[in-house]
């Protein structure tokens, strides 16, 4: 299958070819370093993501209990909420995409 430019009213064929399909697997990508770099950058990222966004979640509900002496104006709020979820998810990105990512 390949692309053509249309120039000047005809078509050329382009000057250069794009490369086959990587696999989805390589076993040769288990004996990287780089392989198991990125799978703990991912870990420690998904770890930290759901500690600080639990830890909002929970601080905002035990902060609003009336039992416990707050009332509903105390907390984060669900913005606060909102906010340290797309917070951690732009840092999470920020500092794992040259590791983890192929960019």
């Amino acid at each position: 299958m390949a692309k053509e430019i249309e120039v000047g009213g005809e078509f050329q064929a382009k000057d250069y070819h794009d490369p086959p399909p990587a696999l989805l697997a390589d076993a040769q990508e288990l004996t990287q370093w780089s392989f198991y770099r990125a799978i703990i950058a991912e870990f420690i990222a998904t770890l930290l993501f759901l500690y600080i966004t639990v830890l909002t979640v929970i601080g905002y509900n035990s902060q609003v209990d009336p039992a416990k002496g707050g009332d509903d104006c105390d907390g984060v709020g669900i913005l606060g909420i909102a906010w340290a979820f797309g917070g951690m998810i732009f840092i999470l990105v920020y500092c794992t995409a040259g590791i983890s990512g192929k960019f």
